[in-house]
Order: C-alpha cells, then sequence, then structure tokens
C-alpha cells in the first residue's frame, strides 16, 4: 500500500513540474509569436486566448510544493541544521530527534486541519479563481491534501527511526535507475581503476 502511495506522489510531483513548465514554455512562445508580423499566423495566434495560464502555471506548482514537501520528509531531502544535535549523546540526540518529528507532525496535522476547515466553509460559497474560474475550494484543496500527506510522512520517519535508528539520507550524487559501476565490480580502495582480470580474480 505504500509502496502505491509513494508512486502516486512521485507521478503527481513530475505531472504538475512538467506539466507547469511546459505551459509556460507554450505561453511565452504564443506571447512572442503572436508579435511577429505575418498576416496569417499572428490573425491565427490572436484568437488563441492563453491569459489563464499564468493563473494555472501558479496552482500547479503550489499543488507540486505541497506534495513535494511531503516527499522531502520522506526521502531527507529537507536542510536541516543538525551540527550541535550530533555532538550530543545518543539518547539525548535520539530524544530530539523525535521531539523534531513529532513537532512536524503535529504542526503540519494542524496546518492540515485549519486547511480542511477553510475549505469546507469556501466550498459553500460561489467564489471562483479570476481567469480559469476554478471554484476555490479545488484550488484550496492543496492545504488539507498535501498538509495531512507531509504529517504522515513525519510519522512514518518517526516510526521507522524509533525501530531502526536511522533516519532517511538523500545522497545527491545517486540518479535513480542508475547502478553505479562499482557494484558489479567491487575495487578494493574504490579509488583506483583496476582491469576486468584483476576485478574478476577479487
Amino acid at each position: 500500500m505504500l509502496r502505491y502511495l509513494d508512486h502516486l506522489e512521485e507521478w503527481l510531483i513530475a505531472f504538475l513540474m512538467g506539466g507547469a513548465t511546459l505551459l509556460i514554455f507554450v505561453a511565452v512562445v504564443h506571447r512572442y509569436a503572436a508579435g511577429v508580423p505575418v498576416p496569417v499566423l499572428q490573425d491565427a495566434l490572436l484568437k488563441i486566448h492563453l491569459s489563464w495560464a499564468q493563473e494555472l502555471c501558479i496552482y500547479m506548482f503550489i499543488w507540486m510544493a505541497k506534495f513535494g514537501a511531503a516527499y522531502g520528509v520522506r526521502t531527507g531531502i529537507h536542510v536541516g541544521v543538525d551540527v550541535l544535535i550530533n555532538r550530543l549523546d545518543p539518547g539525548m540526540r535520539r530524544r530530539y530527534i523525535l521531539f523534531g518529528l513529532l513537532a512536524g507532525a503535529l504542526f503540519t496535522g494542524v496546518v492540515g486541519s485549519l486547511g480542511a476547515n477553510y475549505v469546507w466553509a469556501i466550498g459553500h460559497t460561489d467564489q471562483t479563481s479570476a481567469d480559469l474560474e476554478l471554484p476555490l475550494w479545488i484550488v484550496y484543496l492543496c492545504i488539507p491534501c498535501g498538509s495531512y500527506l507531509m504529517c504522515f510522512r513525519f510519522l512514518q520517519v518517526a516510526v521507522s527511526f524509533i525501530r531502526t535508528g536511522t533516519l532517511p539520507h538523500h545522497d545527491i550524487a545517486h540518479v535513480e535507475g542508475v547502478e553505479e559501476p562499482g557494484a558489479a565490480y567491487p575495487i578494493a580502495d574504490d579509488l583506483h581503476p583496476a582491469d576486468l582480470g584483476q576485478r574478476g580474480e577479487r
């Protein structure tokens, strides 16, 4: 079940980021191409209205940021200042880390609840967005959804830390789906190359 949630989270972030980037690219090209004095092309482009593109792009990036924050908690890519905490004795360090994780879960849970209450209230009105004329409750739905997911990720990391004593760590040099050369042919010092014959002997 968690695997499907992880994949859904990743695909949603990728779709929103890619879609928003593509949308802005099309809108910018349309804006400048419509200014080119080519009679047939200019008339055709001026009939296409993309005034809603900026608003949709903003909403897509907001949704992406909310779910991306939850993804960051799961994978450990958020920036953390842990110089002092790492100098504490293991028992005290463990307590501080658990306190931070549970405080994050509490905060995001409160934000999610306040956001859900706001969405419920605004859902009973006729308020719509300026350009797309979307019901605003759909736009603001990212607050409870993203915050509750982030709260769940904080609790997930906390439970994992209690069981294993480790936190998720993101290796910036690792590329998902790409195997490291040293994995198939381990080298003694991992610094100097060796030919296949020497690797096979080891």
